[in-house]
C-alpha cells in the first residue's frame, strides 16, 4: 500500500416511514463516552490490489456480521481530517442493527498497564432518520447522506456539501 489511506464502505439505507440510514458507532474505550460526530459508515482500509467495492463489502461483513447485496450506488470520496480518503456506495437493505457481530481489536487498556484487552471494532449500530444521522455522522461523511438524499430525489435541508 502506498502512504495514501485509504477506506471504503457503503451507506446502507432503508424506506421505513421515512428513509433510514445505518451508522456505526466505534469500540474501545477512547469512543465509549462520545456520541455527536463520531459515528460512521461502516469502512475500512484495503490493499491497492483489492477493488475498492469488494473492500467496502468486505468490512461491512467484518463490522456487522451482514453480507449486504442489491444495487449499489456510488457516493464518490471525502477527505477525512487525518488525511484519509474514504469511498462509498448506498445500497438499499434491511437487517436488525441490535443483532451486529463485529470483529474484535486488542489494546493495551489501561494505559501503560502492560494489560492488553479486546474490543469490538464497532460497539453498536442503528438506523437513523437523514436529520438524526447528520448530527451523529462523522462531519465529513455527512457529504454520503446529501450525496444519497440527492441521487433518490430528496431534500436535505441547509446542510448539503
Amino acid at each position: 500500500m502506498t502512504g495514501l489511506r485509504r477506506s471504503a464502505g457503503l451507506l446502507l439505507f432503508r424506506r421505513k416511514s421515512q428513509l433510514e440510514v445505518l451508522l456505526v458507532h466505534p469500540g474501545g474505550p477512547f469512543w465509549a463516552k462520545r456520541d455527536v460526530g463520531v459515528w460512521s459508515i461502516p469502512k475500512g482500509e484495503y490493499p491497492e490490489s483489492e477493488h475498492p467495492l469488494t473492500a467496502a463489502r468486505r468490512e461491512v461483513q467484518e463490522e456487522t456480521g451482514f453480507t449486504p447485496d442489491g444495487d449499489f450506488l456510488p457516493l464518490g470520496e471525502v477527505k477525512q481530517a487525518g488525511g484519509k480518503r474514504v469511498t462509498a456506495w448506498a445500497v438499499e437493505c434491511d437487517f436488525d442493527a441490535a443483532a451486529i457481530r463485529s470483529n474484535t481489536f486488542q489494546l493495551e487498556w489501561p494505559p501503560k498497564s502492560g494489560k492488553f484487552r479486546e474490543f469490538p471494532e464497532i460497539d453498536r449500530a442503528a438506523w437513523f432518520s437523514l436529520a438524526e444521522a447528520q448530527k451523529k455522522i462523522m462531519p465529513t461523511q455527512a457529504a454520503f447522506l446529501a450525496r444519497l438524499a440527492e441521487l433518490l430525489g430528496l431534500p436535505f435541508g441547509a446542510a448539503t456539501p
